[in-house]
């Protein structure tokens, strides 16, 4: 049981972390272009208008993302209650890796959508 509830935390910390993360993107993201903190590929680093667009785009697919994930997380999670600790850290690991997929889907998502609205020098096409 306590293997369990560990795993079925675990498995909540991304879809949370997507969520919390996409509602912050999505109200704007980090105020500065920086180095640390944020979606930091070179085309939403261009400027400030690409920066911006960059992190409602990415923060959107986040926290809808996040929102579809966290029921399909627990879902699995319940099937296995009482089950054996192998298995539940077989299907956990399944959820997880589930999870990382969407996390990373996350860049081709948004750099699509930049170069589909920005030229290369990070003006707006037409």
């Amino acid at each position: 049981m306590l293997f369990w509830l560990w795993m079925l935390a675990i498995d909540l910390l991304i879809p949370l972390t997507m969520i919390g993360f996409g509602r912050k993107f999505m109200a704007g993201g980090p105020k500065e272009i920086n180095e640390i903190y944020g979606y930091r590929t070179p085309m939403s680093r261009r400027n400030r208008d690409t920066w911006d667009f960059a992190h409602r785009v990415c923060g959107r697919f986040w926290f809808v993302a996040g929102l579809i994930l966290l029921p399909l997380s627990v879902i699995p999670l319940l099937a296995m209650f009482g089950g054996s600790e192998d298995a539940i850290g077989y299907v956990g690991l399944a959820v997880c890796l589930g999870q990382l997929v969407m996390l990373c889907a996350a860049v081709p998502v948004t750099e699509i959508a930049l170069h589909r609205t920005f030229d290369r020098d990070g003006q707006r096409k037409s």
